[in-house]
């Protein structure tokens, strides 16, 4: 299991290559939910995501051999975008795997790092593991996945660090959940530097297979999830980021797409930033009212992703009561 140590040794890897993005706060949202809310603004990170950490944090761990070869990734767009851009800042070549169907935003973002896109038809049924591992075979490039990964996790972990030296008298932290990468690094983080700080993780009801998983006590796959939040759109959680989940984790929470929309909305409104669904997903449970024991809490909020086209986002929130 990653441990607090790998975490700290990532952070070294990856300080001159990623931002410290800033915590927010506003009474407004403070006053609406009843508890004091610290906003970790990854919408300001490099490629507008958290997934630069873990990106960061796998690539530079690469042999100059494994440099030479290449990597292949597969991602619906945010870790993408950071696998391409590590890969072009560290010199080598990459090549992602992406639904045709992701946003335009995203594979525009991805090509203009300078990686190789290969798109795969996953509504028709085609394995986005499958096209990657075959890439891999052929080339004998080494795999960067999207979460089950221990340099992966620990690099995502990186931002649990920066929000309890700014907050340390925290008392819950909650997260966006797609395959548990973002999830389980600050688990692993947080409990490490302060152990009764709790974590909540926040998936769409239609895509809620963590939360399946860790009532099953193994990982469960579902069907393709149909949600606005495209940045969590997986199947299966990994092995790996499921045990640390239920080591760690208090528990799985879910919320619609039109509690995200809302929460987005608000977040235009009150605090002026664009939040992609995904990215406003953790948001959108305590603002519901779904985080358990929130009430006159500190609460550290995850803003994992700010990867929206201005069409789309403003198609989402109009019409929306903030």
């Amino acid at each position: 299991m990653v441990t607090l140590s790998d975490v700290r040794a990532a952070r070294e890897r990856i300080r001159t290559h990623v931002h410290r993005t800033p915590v927010l706060t506003s009474r407004a949202i403070d006053a609406r939910v009843g508890a004091r809310v610290f906003f970790k603004a990854e919408i300001f990170q490099r490629v507008g995501a958290f997934k630069a950490r873990g990106a960061f944090s796998r690539l530079t761990l690469l042999s100059p051999e494994e440099r030479s070869r290449g990597v292949v990734a597969f991602s619906s767009g945010n870790h993408a975008q950071a696998v391409a851009l590590a890969a072009r800042e560290l010199g080598v070549h990459a090549t992602i795997v992406m639904p045709k169907d992701a946003p335009t935003l995203k594979i525009t973002a991805t090509r203009g790092y300078g990686a190789e896109v290969v798109l795969y038809d996953r509504l028709g049924g085609e394995s986005r593991e499958g096209v990657a591992r075959k890439i891999v075979e052929e080339r004998g490039a080494t795999m960067v996945p999207p979460f089950d990964d221990d340099a992966i996790i620990a690099g995502q972990g990186t931002l649990a660090l920066e929000l309890l030296e700014e907050v340390p008298d925290l008392d819950l932290i909650v997260t966006p959940c797609s395959g548990g990468g973002l999830l389980s690094g600050c688990a692993v983080a947080a409990r490490g530097v302060r152990p009764a700080v709790r974590l909540w993780g926040v998936e769409p009801e239609t895509g809620d297979d963590m939360q399946r998983s860790v009532a099953a006590g193994h990982p469960v796959t579902i069907p393709l999830p149909r949600t606005i939040a495209d940045a969590l759109q997986t199947t299966e959680p990994a092995a790996r980021t499921l045990a640390i989940v239920l080591e760690l984790v208090e528990g799985i929470l879910l919320a619609s797409d039109e509690e995200i929309r809302r929460a987005m909305a608000l977040l235009a409104s009150r605090m002026k930033i664009v939040v992609e669904p995904g990215g406003a997903i953790a948001f959108a449970a305590l603002l519901h009212g779904k985080v358990p024991d929130a009430a006159g809490r500190r609460i550290g909020v995850v803003l994992s992703g700010g990867n929206v086209d201005p069409d789309r986002f403003g198609a989402l929130i109009a019409g929306v009561e903030a």
